[in-house]
């Protein structure tokens, strides 16, 4: 979704700060389809806010002061009169389409009509969630994603952030999926044993699963687990089947999910996170990344007995593979959370 189809691409200067303890920063801002992507003046991306979610914090004043909800502390001021008109009219957009709840965000009435009607008849709920894969647009996923995540802080503490530490980060994920694997990582204090992947890419790190380790490949490999649970399974579907057939109907018919719905399977997914991937789906992805996994293995078992799988499928045994990240960058990945 984006209202701004007379736009192929917008971009202005602007003013971020992670935290208010922080100085503030020249940035390039860049409107996506889904998000609002911030950079560095090097073209580096420092963090993506999920535009449905984007909350105006100073009211019609300019130059204006938005942050990626109105919880959080990370804030980023433009002066753009392009700019601001540009995300203000999506965010009018937005109010608009949640005040009809019988209406489908996304024009998704008419790719789901003759689904509903035959789901209706035949209580068919592993179709409708099928057919809500197809049909949510990948910013409705960001969206969920980014609601979920706010949940979980409630439990964990707010995300860890620091300039640094999260331009580390972000260069390791880049690295670890892909340029085009979308989403991002984020460290929280506290949290599950094993990393989170949830709708729209978002990643959820336990600050353990940094500071425990030395070797930047098994944080690598973290991330590669997480990956490999959406592979497994569609964090989307997940979150469908675990909530129940209303709230697939629900999704289908308004295009929402109700927050009371994802605050209990964001507090049931950290009691209970998904199953470990199996071994051959993440061997497929180290190998895709030209990473090795036994730095991984060992980190889950010191002995290798339970990890013996990725240990002797490891991909690049007997090959050298390149730093992931300079010292000084590891050093301030696990400062992340000082």
């Amino acid at each position: 979704m984006t209202a701004l189809t007379e736009f192929s691409r917008l971009e202005s200067g602007g003013l971020w700060r992670a935290t208010p303890e922080d100085q503030r920063r020249e940035v390039i801002v860049s409107l996506g389809n889904a998000t609002l992507i911030i950079t560095d003046m090097a073209n580096r991306p420092l963090t993506h806010w999920s535009l449905p979610a984007v909350a105006r914090l100073n009211g019609t004043a300019r130059p204006a002061l938005f942050s990626p909800d109105a919880d959080t502390s990370e804030t980023l001021e433009i002066s753009d009169d392009l700019m601001i008109d540009a995300i203000e009219k999506v965010r009018r957009t937005v109010t608009r389409r949640r005040s009809r709840p019988g209406r489908l965000r996304g024009g998704l009435v008419l790719g789901t009509a003759a689904v509903l009607a035959a789901a209706a008849l035949l209580w068919l709920p592993d179709a409708m969630i099928r057919q809500a894969q197809t049909v949510v647009p990948p910013v409705k996923r960001s969206e969920i994603g980014a609601t979920l995540l706010g949940h979980i802080q409630r439990i964990t503490g707010r995300t860890c952030r620091s300039r640094l530490g999260s331009d580390a980060l972000a260069k390791l994920h880049q690295r670890t999926l892909g340029t085009d694997a979308g989403g991002q990582a984020f460290v929280v204090p506290a949290g599950p044993e094993a990393a989170l992947y949830l709708p729209g890419g978002l990643i959820v790190l336990n600050r353990d699963l940094i500071e425990d380790t030395e070797d930047p490949a098994v944080v690598a490999g973290h991330l590669i687990a997480a990956r490999a649970q959406a592979y497994e399974e569609d964090p989307l579907a997940a979150l469908l089947r675990d909530s129940g057939f209303g709230t697939t109907f629900t999704l289908l018919t308004t295009g929402e999910i109700g927050s009371e719905t994802l605050r209990a399977y964001a507090e049931r997914l950290l009691a209970d996170p998904p199953p470990a991937p199996a071994d051959e789906t993440m061997i497929d992805l180290f190998d895709a990344a030209r990473l090795p996994s036994s730095p991984y293995a060992y980190a889950l078992d010191v002995t290798g007995e339970a990890t013996l799988g990725l240990i002797e499928s490891d991909p690049m045994q007997g090959q050298e593979v390149p730093p992931l990240l300079s010292d000084a960058e590891w050093i301030s990945l696990q400062g992340i959370c000082s």
